[in-house]
């Protein structure tokens, strides 16, 4: 027997990286855009556009390199997200280029979001080369909260765009839209907070209609989140980042302590502050009215919701096809951002609309698993937060657009033109590969003993 100890494990050997599986997804998630691609040069000018073969290279350059630096630095980490992302992030340059091919939609964007979605790519190399522990985060659990609600409150102090205060001006660098940043932080410190303060904020009072109520004195942290969500939505007329502030800490406090009674009382102290602050904030006021009565003439025309809702049922089932829409009737609010979806839904149907929905669900549901496979509370919470808060971004967007809710201004992730958007959701799954790296790395099992040691064991 040698003398030297193995250093080997035993679960390191048998346990697959899937690093070939999401090399295979990534090769389906270049190609769909580039055909996309072509497909909408074809029914727009009946020729290939020039740029496919740029544009491919550069697509497929960047899902290459992200690929060799996650097989490099997070080897165990979820095959499926960098995959979901990569196909998100070019079916949304695809679609952006096809309406810049509408000169009354204005300038070209898809240049802009091409540098954007290239500067979040080597955002997530970033984080995945440096962030060598996610547990690293939670050292700075109150510093991100000093960092989140310095981003949240600096667009106070800069003029509102459309009737909502959510942008920052940087010189030299153009508009910023700090929520999207935010919505990360926010989540560090929620699980961090919640990771300590969990077992108090669980304790129950007594039992009321079948719920655990919780202590009057733990009621403070949800009242204090309630108060600022409510202070968002009053100064800075942003109703998708209250919604979302709120939500999230509702659903991590959840997550954390088990309790119904957290998502009862969350639910109602939602639909109080929304009905109280529509009774004095005018641009609540008109969101919601255009959201009840979307096909009232306004100025001589319809509101965009009700646009939205004749590109979706022009569609149909399988849609008009790439480039055959009429996009260019969408002449309200942001067509490339918050209506994206009203031509997604228009040019590829409810068949191609679900799928693109189906693709967000399975990112939320991979980044769930990786909550459930982590093995430190601090990495379950904050998984839950990222998702969560992914999840609460897709849910307000598509059901501002679909009339299921008023609209809210926000982007849709990968898919809408925002360079703040690609940026920090490029970091949020960068986070969540990190956390699911370390969840499924193999436990290094016991070294074998020496010769010397098991002599001494054997020796009476």
């Amino acid at each position: 027997m040698s003398s030297t100890t193995n250093t080997t494990t035993i679960g390191t050997i048998g346990a697959p990286s899937r690093r070939n599986t999401e090399l295979a997804m990534l090769v389906f998630a270049v190609l769909i855009p580039v055909f996309a691609y072509v497909n909408v040069g074809l029914a727009k000018d009946g020729s290939v556009p020039a740029g496919v073969l740029g544009y491919s290279l550069g697509l497929g350059l960047l899902a290459g390199v992200a690929h060799l630096v996650v097989r490099k630095w997070a080897p165990y980490a979820d095959p499926l997200m960098l995959p979901i992302a990569t196909l998100l992030n070019g079916l949304g340059l695809i679609f952006i280029w096809r309406l810049d091919q509408e000169p009354s939609l204005g300038k070209a964007m898809a240049p802009n979001q091409l540098m954007w979605s290239t500067l979040g790519v080597a955002f997530f190399l970033a984080i995945l080369i440096f962030l060598k522990d996610h547990r690293v985060l939670q050292r700075y659990t109150y510093i991100s909260m000093v960092v989140a609600l310095i981003l949240l409150v600096a667009p106070v102090f800069f003029p509102g765009v459309n009737g909502a205060k959510i942008w920052i001006t940087i010189p030299g660098l153009g508009s910023l839209q700090p929520g999207e940043f935010a919505k990360i932080i926010i989540a560090i410190f929620f699980a961090g907070y919640l990771m300590v303060k969990r077992d108090a904020l669980a304790l129950a009072s007594r039992r009321f209609m079948g719920l655990y109520l919780p202590r009057g004195r733990d009621l403070g942290p949800i009242l204090v989140i309630w108060a600022l969500s409510l202070m968002i939505l009053v100064f800075e007329t942003d109703l998708g980042t209250s919604l979302l502030f709120f939500g999230l800490f509702v659903v991590m406090l959840y997550v954390a302590t088990e309790r119904t009674s957290w998502i009862v009382f969350g639910l109602l102290l939602s639909a109080g502050g929304a009905v109280a602050v529509a009774t004095f904030e005018s641009h609540v006021q008109t969101r919601v009215h255009n959201w009840l009565n979307p096909l009232e003439l306004l100025d001589g025309g319809v509101t965009e919701t009700a646009q939205a809702m004749y590109s979706f049922g022009s569609g149909g089932i399988l849609g008009s096809g790439l480039g055959q829409g009429y996009s260019r009737l969408i002449l309200g609010i942001a067509p490339k951002s918050d209506y994206i979806l009203a031509t997604v839904g228009e040019e590829v149907g409810l068949a191609g609309l679900m799928a693109i929905l189906l693709l967000y669900g399975l990112l939320i549901e991979r980044g769930i698993r990786t909550a459930l496979a982590a093995r430190d509370p601090f990495g379950k919470l904050l998984s839950i937060g990222l998702s969560g808060a992914f999840a609460l971004q897709v849910f307000v967007v598509a059901g501002g657009v679909t009339g299921l809710i008023p609209l809210t201004g926000m982007t849709m992730p990968f898919l809408a033109q925002g360079g703040s958007s690609v940026i920090a959701n490029w970091a949020l799954v960068a986070i969540l590969l990190r956390i699911s790296d370390t969840a499924r790395r193999p436990a290094p099992a016991p070294a074998p003993s020496t010769d010397a040691e098991m002599t001494q064991v054997v020796r009476p």
